[in-house]
């Protein structure tokens, strides 16, 4: 045991490399103006120029050898290579299944448990797909079921238990769960939709690009569905959120009056003001994807106030 022991990378070394994945993760995420990444990008990552993959080949973890605890939890949608009943239980959590056998990977995603190391949760959706990343995500061991539980950092459940939360903490806990889970999702399905352009000027650069939604992810009905959403430019984003531009429920563009009144050069003119009157350049090619018009009323009435 003490000669393996000698070859662990210190403790706060390996905590460096999990903060370099995670920041890794969202830099690619910004570049490719997507939430998947495939398993040879995946098996790209390098820490000071040492390649340390995120993904086992040939297992659903990733424990490095000179780690103590697990880096990685991957769920495939294959079931002759995942014959473990992973499953996701609703309400933002993930159950992840014990390898067979005692000791060895097992061991390591307990260690992940005991020492509350987040790790990535990587989820394929169909054989041949990509992998989505959810992180960080905590462990909770479950010896009893041989299985863990993954829940998101800031989850409060995770930190105090759902039966101490009052009705409406509970319902919005269960809310933040959900929605942080599928995140990704909805900036998929946005981007697919909407073919990566945005819906008031129609610019076709993805990272220039925001799935946005129409009612706020921070509020109780705020779901990650396609009709919730929009794809805009980040200028249109900002200028959407902050009330300077509205979307009626007839998908005409508004401008804020005040604004309107202004100059400021080709930005605000061409960027904004001419978008006033308009109709989106750019919705979904079938019609039941477009946006909810119950949505863009309630969230146009707060624009015209």
């Amino acid at each position: 045991m003490r000669a393996i022991l000698d070859f662990m990378r210190p403790l706060w070394e390996q905590e460096l490399i999990r903060e370099e994945a995670f920041r890794w993760l969202k830099e690619q995420a910004d570049i490719t103006g997507r939430s998947y990444y495939t398993r040879e990008e995946l098996s790209s990552f390098e820490f000071r120029g040492t390649p340390i993959p995120l993904v086992d080949r040939s297992r659903g973890i990733r424990n490095p050898a000179d780690f103590d605890t697990t880096l990685s939890v991957l769920t495939s949608a294959d079931r002759d290579r995942n014959p473990y009943d992973d499953s996701d239980l609703g309400e933002g959590y993930i159950r992840y299944s014990y390898r067979t056998g005692d000791g060895g990977d097992n061991t390591k995603l307990q260690r992940a448990a005991e020492l509350r190391t987040p790790v990535i949760y990587f989820q394929q959706r169909n054989p041949r797909g990509p992998f989505y990343a959810h992180f960080p995500m905590y462990v909770t061991d479950d010896p009893g079921t041989r299985s863990v539980t993954l829940a998101f950092e800031d989850d409060i459940r995770f930190q105090i238990g759902l039966a101490d939360l009052a009705e409406p903490e509970r319902r919005y806990a269960e809310h933040r769960a959900v929605t942080r889970l599928h995140q990704g999702r909805f900036r998929d399905l946005i981007m697919t939709v909407y073919e990566e352009r945005c819906s008031v000027c129609n610019l076709g650069h993805a990272r220039l690009l925001d799935a946005a939604h129409i009612t706020p992810d921070s509020e109780l009905d705020g779901l990650p569905t396609v009709t919730n959403g929009l794809s805009l430019c980040k200028i249109h984003h900002a200028a959407y959120d902050t009330k300077l531009l509205g979307i009626s429920p007839d998908y005409v563009v508004h401008v804020n009056s005040d604004l309107l009144a202004e100059t400021d050069g080709p930005m605000l003119e061409h960027g904004l003001k001419e978008m006033h009157g308009q109709k989106l350049r750019k919705l979904p090619s079938q019609e039941s994807a477009w946006p909810d018009q119950e949505r863009l009323a309630s969230r146009f009435a707060q624009f015209v106030a």
